[in-house]
């Protein structure tokens, strides 16, 4: 594959909405358009080249993506059930479809694919590589927890918003001596609580790295008050835990059937409950800040950073390049094998200088 051969250039978002899609969209249409080449998007992930779904494919013009720089979302639409390897079937059980992506994709005269998604996304698309299909990944995710790249997109945003909630919640803690316990997105990795809960002033952050004993942040809290403060900021993680406990989870309406399939939530919650169970006398409110993270505009670095990746993401594939990662080493963007970026999740270093320097800030983890 080289510049001279390619014509067509698919492009597809998967997983989880993040503020920033929408720049790399743009980017990669416009520098598509200087080497005349047409991009083809694809809707809810790879759902718009299966038979049978609501989604399909657009050319996008350059008219279409002028506007959408600092529009969150994405116009392409996303989804995080439409595995191909792995789709649901009309009685619900997994068919494999992936063939059917390849075929379709070769139908349209698609000579690669660039697919913006976290660790399921780019796992996705190294399997469709495998068979035949040429795709270069871009990495998204807010939670920051891709590995083979030092940064992602959307992840800047989710830290500058749950940052302005902790500068609410700060006010309003101080005037009626509160604790206040703000719940932040983070399955598996601490990032956002990590650097929000630094950047926002939290005096405890609770990661999933950092199994924490209440007891601790309890006597956390009494320092705390014994040196004069009345009020406290506690930054949860959903994904943090108490030490020889699993994590906690809520059930919620399926996507079919009215099911319910148990999903993450309630961790702030167990947190103040546990803790209010040593110290009764203060009082306790949970903020549970949820899909805000994902949504609105995204910030100038991650429309920055956004677009950068989409322009090197075509530059790529003129280069002859596929199941590569396009990869963010500031000040440099480069391309990994894609196999190393859906190896393992990068998870917050509980040794490292990062958490390091929270303590030294006097922040506790309970731990």
């Amino acid at each position: 594959m080289n510049q001279r051969t390619i014509k067509r250039i698919g492009i597809t978002t998967g997983g989880g909405d993040c503020p920033g899609l929408n720049a790399v969209i743009r980017a990669v249409v416009l520098r598509a358009a200087a080497a005349e080449i047409e991009v083809i998007g694809i809707e809810d992930g790879f759902g718009g080249l299966l038979a049978g779904t609501e989604a399909g494919t657009r050319v996008l013009t350059l008219r279409e993506v002028a506007p959408i720089l600092d529009r969150g979302g994405t116009i392409l639409g996303t989804t995080n059930r439409g595995n191909p390897f792995a789709f649901p079937g009309p009685d619900g059980a997994p068919v494999d479809r992936s063939a059917e992506v390849v075929a379709r994709a070769h139908e349209l005269g698609i000579d690669a694919v660039i697919t913006v998604g976290g660790d399921g996304t780019q796992r996705i698309a190294h399997g469709l590589d495998q068979l035949g299909l040429p795709v270069i990944g871009v990495p998204k995710t807010i939670d920051n927890d891709l590995a083979a790249t030092l940064e992602t997109f959307g992840f800047g945003t989710a830290v500058q918003v749950v940052v302005d909630a902790l500068d609410r919640l700060r006010t309003t803690a101080e005037s009626h001596d509160r604790i206040m316990l703000l719940e932040v997105m983070g399955r598996d990795a601490g990032w956002i609580a990590l650097h929000s809960g630094i950047a926002g002033g939290a005096d405890v952050i609770l990661l999933p790295e950092l199994p924490y004993e209440p007891a601790k942040v309890a006597a956390a809290l009494t320092e705390r008050i014994a040196g004069g403060h009345h009020f406290a900021l506690i930054v949860v993680a959903e994904g943090a835990t108490i030490r020889g406990e699993g994590v906690t989870t809520k059930a919620v309406a399926g996507a079919t059937g009215g099911r319910h399939a148990p999903i993450l939530g309630g961790a702030a919650h167990h947190a103040a409950e546990r803790i209010a169970e040593l110290l009764p006398a203060l009082e306790y409110r949970v903020t549970v800040l949820g899909h805000i993270q994902r949504g609105g505009t995204p910030t100038a670095y991650d429309r920055l950073l956004a677009s950068r990746l989409g322009v090197e993401a075509v530059e790529a594939a003129l280069r002859g390049e596929h199941d590569v990662l396009v990869a963010s080493f500031p000040p440099a963007i480069r391309t990994v094998p894609l196999a190393s970026a859906v190896e393992q999740v990068r998870k917050v270093d509980p040794a490292g200088q990062l958490v390091a320097h929270a303590r030294g800030l006097g922040i506790a983890f309970g731990d």
